[in-house]
């Protein structure tokens, strides 16, 4: 029988380590995978996984990034950090564009505010180079509107525009709620995004991050059986996925002897 592995990759500081430990016992104890891991790193992802990813004894991985979308580190370093697992491997995408996080962004916002009346603001990371980021805004965004529960759906970024600091000037009615498009609390979300938001000034109410909410451990199960089903279909054979190329050319480069890049 197929030994199964469930790992989940994150950076410390972008994260709560406590709010992933929740995630990954709640998949344990799912069945998810016969063993679920959470590895983390602070600046090397290549250097600072290889032995936490070594020791790892299964006969398939499922590595699943522990992030909303797509940065430069989940389609470079981290992917070449994935051979140091003795096992076939399965990259997964990020949670971010999932049904299930749309509804926990609704309710979110609802928590604060009536829809009715009020403008629904989506603050996420973005990036000067990537699409990724954007994409996974305007997916939540694209679905909300098309249920007209608000009165308008704005996007706003910290790293690219429209930028997260003129988000009250977008919005045309008198009361707002933004939501932090980021998988747990963080400096970011704390201290960052209160202060270019100007949430002393009113008028905005800010809402948590996605967090422990049992919602984002479906989004994680979901993906993880849609992997599966890619490899039931004989996928695996040729990576019909962006993040099943990744994975398959992965390769640490350049490296300075303990795995990490020069």
């Amino acid at each position: 029988m197929t030994r199964d592995a469930l790992i989940l990759i994150g950076r410390e500081g972008t994260l709560d380590r406590e709010t992933l430990r929740t995630h990954a016992t709640r998949l344990r104890r799912r069945g998810v995978a016969d063993t679920v891991h959470i590895a983390t790193y602070t600046e090397e992802p290549v250097c600072e996984l290889r032995d936490q990813l070594e020791e790892i004894d299964a006969d398939r991985a499922f590595v699943l990034p522990a992030c909303v979308a797509h940065s430069h580190e989940t389609i470079d370093a981290i992917p070449a950090a994935l051979s140091y697992l003795d096992c076939e491997v399965r990259y997964c995408e990020p949670i971010g564009c999932r049904p299930e996080l749309t509804a926990l962004v609704t309710e979110r916002a609802s928590k604060l505010l009536d829809p009715a009346g009020t403008t629904l603001v989506l603050v996420a990371l973005g990036s000067s180079s990537l699409p990724y980021h954007r994409q996974m805004a305007a997916y939540h965004a694209t679905r909300i509107t098309e249920r007209s529960e608000y009165e308008n759906v704005v996007t706003c970024y910290l790293l690219q525009n429209p930028a997260v600091e003129c988000a009250r000037y977008n919005v045309q009615t008198e009361q707002a709620v933004a939501v932090p498009l980021f998988l747990t609390r963080n400096e970011t979300t704390d201290q960052r995004i209160p202060a270019k938001l100007e949430l002393d000034r009113g008028g905005i109410a800010l809402a948590d991050p996605f967090g422990e909410d049992q919602r984002v451990t479906d989004a994680i199960h979901a993906e993880v059986v849609r992997q599966r089903i890619l490899v039931d279909e004989g996928e695996n054979e040729s990576p019909a996925t962006f993040e099943g190329s990744l994975a398959e050319r992965r390769q640490p480069v350049a490296t300075d002897g303990e795995g990490g890049y020069r």
